[in-house]
C-alpha cells in the first residue's frame, strides 16, 4: 500500500476509496509509479486522462489512414484538428527529448488495468469539444493570438531543460503551451482547466468498483479534490457551445450593411460605388490570397482564395477556407503515407508545411484569418469611401 504523498492523493467518499496518481506527460518516473500503484492496490476501476479518439490513436497507430480530407472540411474542423496535431508535436518533441513515449503514463495506466482485470474508465471529455469551447471564447484577434502562442510553442527547437520539465508536472499539458495566453484571457482557464476537473471528477466517482485509480496530469489533482466532493452535469460539460444571439445578429449585419453602403453609394455616385467595390474585393481577396500563399498553397488554390474570399466574406454561415482546402485537396490531395508521416512531420516546421495533410489544414485557416482581416479593413474602406461621397 502506498503512503499519500506529492504524487498520491487519498480521498474515502461515499463508501468508495479514491487514489489519485499525479504525473507528467513526458516523466518516465511517473509511467512506473503508475505501474506500481496499480499493481499494488489492485484496484476495481482505473481511470486515465484520455478521451476515447485519443485512445484509439495511442493503439491503433493506423487510425489516420481512414481520415476522410473532406469531410473534415466540410465539417468545419479543420483549425480543431491542425490545434490539436501542433500540441501533439509540442507533447512528442518533450518526449522525444527525454527517450520515453508521449503519455506514457496513460498507456501503462490502461494496460496495468488489463494486466489485473480492471475496469478501463477513458475519463477526460472529448478534446474536440474543450478546443471548441476555448476557441468560442476569443474573438478574430484572439483567435490569431492563439494560434500564434500555438506555433511559437511548437517550433521553438530550443531543449527543455530538467527544471523546465519539474516545472511542467504541476501544469496540465494544454495549460503549459497556453499558459501566457491564458494570462491574457483569464476566462479561457474555465474550458481549459475547471470544466474538465469537474467532468473528470464526475467520471472518477461514476467509475464501478469500491477502489478507483486515477491516473492524472498532475495540474488537475487540486482542483478534482473539491470537484470530486459535488455532482455534476455531464451532459452539460459535453455541449459544443451555443452560438451567440448577437454574434449571429452582427454577423449578418455587417454584410448587409456593406451592402446597402455599396448600392446607396451606386445609385447616388457610380464612380465612388465601383470604387467601394473594387475596395472590397481588393482587401478581402488579397488577404485571404496571402493566407493561402504563406501556406504554400497551390497557384489555384490562391486564385480561389481571391475571387472566393469577396462573396463568402458577405455570408456568415460560409468561409472561404471550405473551397480553398477542397481545391487544394483535390489538387495535391494526401496520400496514406501522409498521414503514417503525420506523427514525424509535426516534429518540425518544415515537415509541418510539408506534409499534404497538414498544408491543407493551414491552407484552410491562414485563408479563413486572411479574409477576417480583410473584411475588417475592406469594411473600413468601404464606410470611409460613402462617408466622402455623401
Amino acid at each position: 500500500m502506498f503512503e499519500e504523498n506529492e504524487h498520491i492523493t487519498r480521498i474515502n467518499l461515499d463508501g468508495k476509496e479514491f487514489i489519485l496518481i499525479g504525473t507528467a506527460h513526458v516523466s518516465k518516473h511517473s509511467a512506473e509509479l503508475v505501474k506500481k500503484v496499480i499493481e499494488s492496490e489492485k484496484p476495481d476501476s482505473v481511470c486515465i486522462e484520455l478521451d476515447e479518439p485519443r485512445y484509439q490513436t495511442i493503439i491503433d497507430g493506423n487510425k489516420w489512414k481512414e481520415t476522410d480530407i473532406f469531410k473534415i472540411i466540410k465539417e468545419k474542423k479543420a483549425t480543431l484538428l491542425l490545434i490539436n496535431l501542433v500540441i501533439s508535436s509540442f507533447q512528442k518533441r518533450m518526449a522525444k527529448q527525454f527517450g520515453i513515449n508521449a503519455g506514457q503514463e496513460m498507456i501503462q495506466g490502461a494496460e496495468s488495468a488489463t494486466e489485473i482485470g480492471a475496469t478501463l474508465v477513458l475519463a477526460d471529455r472529448n478534446i474536440q469539444i474543450t478546443f471548441s469551447r476555448i476557441w468560442n471564447g476569443v474573438g478574430l484577434w484572439g483567435k490569431a493570438k492563439l494560434m500564434t502562442a500555438i506555433f511559437m510553442s511548437i517550433f521553438d527547437d530550443e531543449d527543455i531543460s530538467e527544471e523546465e520539465l519539474e516545472k511542467m508536472k504541476s501544469q496540465d499539458m494544454l495549460n503549459s503551451i497556453l499558459n501566457d495566453f491564458t494570462i491574457n484571457f483569464p476566462k479561457l482557464k474555465i474550458p481549459l482547466i475547471d470544466e474538465r476537473d469537474q467532468y473528470l471528477s464526475q467520471k472518477i466517482k461514476q467509475a464501478p468498483g469500491p477502489k478507483v485509480i486515477a491516473v492524472l496530469g498532475a495540474a488537475h489533482i487540486p482542483g478534482i479534490k473539491e470537484e470530486i466532493k459535488k455532482e455534476h452535469d455531464l451532459a452539460r460539460l459535453s455541449e459544443l457551445p451555443a452560438k451567440s444571439k448577437a454574434l449571429s445578429i452582427i454577423g449578418w449585419s455587417i454584410p448587409l450593411l456593406i451592402l446597402a453602403v455599396i448600392v446607396y453609394t451606386f445609385i447616388a455616385n457610380p464612380t465612388a460605388g465601383v470604387q467601394q467595390t473594387i475596395s472590397w474585393v481588393l482587401w478581402t481577396g488579397s488577404f485571404a490570397a496571402l493566407g493561402t500563399a504563406l501556406a504554400f498553397g497551390h497557384p489555384l488554390t490562391i486564385i480561389t482564395a481571391f475571387v472566393a474570399a469577396p462573396i463568402t466574406t458577405l455570408h456568415p454561415l460560409i468561409a472561404v477556407g471550405l473551397f480553398t482546402g477542397i481545391v487544394q485537396a483535390y489538387l495535391r490531395r494526401p496520400s496514406v503515407r501522409d498521414f503514417e508521416n503525420l506523427s514525424e512531420d509535426v516534429f518540425s516546421l518544415k515537415g509541418f508545411w510539408n506534409n499534404k495533410v497538414t498544408r491543407v489544414l493551414l491552407i484552410v485557416t491562414l485563408s479563413n484569418l486572411g479574409g477576417s482581416i480583410g473584411t475588417i479593413i475592406g469594411g473600413a474602406d468601404v464606410v470611409r469611401l460613402f462617408l466622402e461621397n455623401l
